[in-house]
């Protein structure tokens, strides 16, 4: 049974706490970009006067990029961050090294700071992808591997 004992399960669960931090302060950071943009936004009822939106204009529903960016990068980490989870929690059952496992699991995290470093500062689309790819053949290594273990009992 995992638990927080286990040197390898503790650092599934310090880079899977990791990533949802991440994700989650993806949500505060578009809040943040639409405050500063005063658009962005996206639902009608977002144009009501509050004491946050005191003077709505229909043009706070346009999309503005700063906030669209930082979207697509939440969309991209919602894609991936399933998949991680439920990858690297199959791969600790490996009981794989516990070096192996640091490297594959935080070098998942460390790619896709990379790849969110690459997308907010508009980089070119191979930099992110190379970010990007690290982060889903890590995920492959650590899929095939727990399927073949699985495989073999």
């Amino acid at each position: 049974m995992p638990n927080l004992q286990n040197p390898v399960f503790a650092t599934y669960a310090i880079a899977a706490a990791l990533m949802i931090l991440k994700a989650v302060a993806m949500s505060w950071l578009t809040v943040i970009r639409m405050m500063q943009a005063k658009g962005g936004y996206r639902s009608p009822e977002d144009l009501k006067r509050t004491p946050l939106n005191p003077a709505p204009n229909p043009a706070q529903l346009q999309p503005n990029e700063r906030v669209e960016r930082i979207r697509r990068i939440q969309m991209n980490d919602l894609e991936n961050l399933p998949f991680f989870l439920a990858a690297g929690f199959l791969y600790v059952l490996t009981q794989p090294s516990l070096a192996l496992a640091q490297w594959l699991l935080y070098g998942y995290v460390v790619s896709r700071l990379l790849h969110f470093a690459a997308y907010v500062t508009g980089q070119i689309h191979e930099v992110r992808a190379l970010f990007w790819s690290i982060g889903s053949f890590i995920l492959i290594f650590m899929t095939v591997q727990s399927l073949l273990v699985a495989l073999g009992h």
